[in-house]
């Protein structure tokens, strides 16, 4: 067993990110801005956006934060993203999820100017990862694949299992691995005979949300594992993945944290500097 260092992957991403930021920004006098938007006080999204900011600064990314009480009203909220949509400095808009219930998710999204949407998840997006032609990939499926690639895990022809249907996960990292020729099988909560299915994986996806849910015998002998889940349980956080159980049956897994977790902040600079580039004449 090895674990995949999702750490180390994601430095070397984010050390190349920064060299590019520092030349380009000698070339045009400009940096990539990142908006982040936060709307209410919840704690886990309070550490995300702290840990955006705080990669932005490291990188020399210009950063906008914008700090919401949780009463925001909607049309306040649709009134800020016109503002970041018309703000030539800003080049890439996040708002964190989930929302307060009175807010409309989808109408936010859909706000965002596709050409901003560094998070991938506007409808012009979604439809043009679908279709083998994303402009913006979503931050955390993105990641995945890219330290599939570092580690070297050959895809094609390969069947990977994907626990979980979610927009923000699921059905897009199911997209990226067929653009990668693996045989995909998505399961969700009324898939039946489950470990059947799970246990025939040479890749195995969790991204269900329920902490240490796959077990040993859900897994196949020398698989590759990649547990998306981030669950608090007696104050630590673990995963979808029983990691103690699974880890000396497979041959490579990610850590909870240290896995996929730095990769989505990396890969969402790298989607934002990207913005940037089209920006430019």
């Amino acid at each position: 067993m090895a674990i995949i260092d999702g750490k180390k992957v994601s430095s070397h991403i984010i050390e190349n990110i920064t060299t590019e930021v520092k030349a380009l920004k000698l070339k045009t006098e400009k940096s990539p801005g990142l908006a982040v938007i936060l709307v209410g006080d919840d704690p886990a999204s309070a550490v995300y956006v702290r840990n955006k900011n705080k990669t932005c600064t490291n990188i020399g990314f210009q950063s906008f934060e914008n700090i919401l009480p949780s009463d925001t009203s909607e049309l306040k909220l649709l009134n800020l993203i016109d503002e970041l949509n018309n703000n030539q400095n800003i080049n890439g808009i996040l708002v964190q999820l989930p929302l307060p219930k009175h807010i409309s998710s989808y109408k936010i999204l859909e706000a965002i100017k596709p050409e901003k949407d560094v998070d991938g998840f506007h409808l012009t997006n979604v439809g043009r990862l679908v279709t083998g032609n994303a402009a913006f990939k979503p931050c955390t499926p993105a990641g995945i694949i890219q330290l599939l690639d570092y580690y070297n895990v050959d895809l094609e022809g390969k069947n990977a299992v994907v626990l979980g249907r979610s927009n923000i996960v699921g059905k897009p990292v199911a997209f990226l691995l067929l653009e990668k020729n693996a045989t995909v099988t998505i399961c969700h909560s009324r898939t039946k005979d489950l470990s059947t299915i799970t246990r025939q994986a040479d890749i195995l996806i969790a991204a269900i949300g329920k902490p240490n849910f796959v077990t040993t015998d859900m897994v196949k002998d020398g698989s590759v594992v990649i547990d998306v889940g981030i669950n608090r349980v007696d104050g630590k956080l673990v995963g979808d993945v029983d990691y103690q159980l699974v880890s000396p049956k497979v041959s490579l897994i990610t850590p909870v944290p240290g896995g996929v977790g730095p990769m989505t902040i990396a890969m969402l600079m790298a989607n934002t500097l990207q913005s940037f580039k089209n920006s430019l004449p």
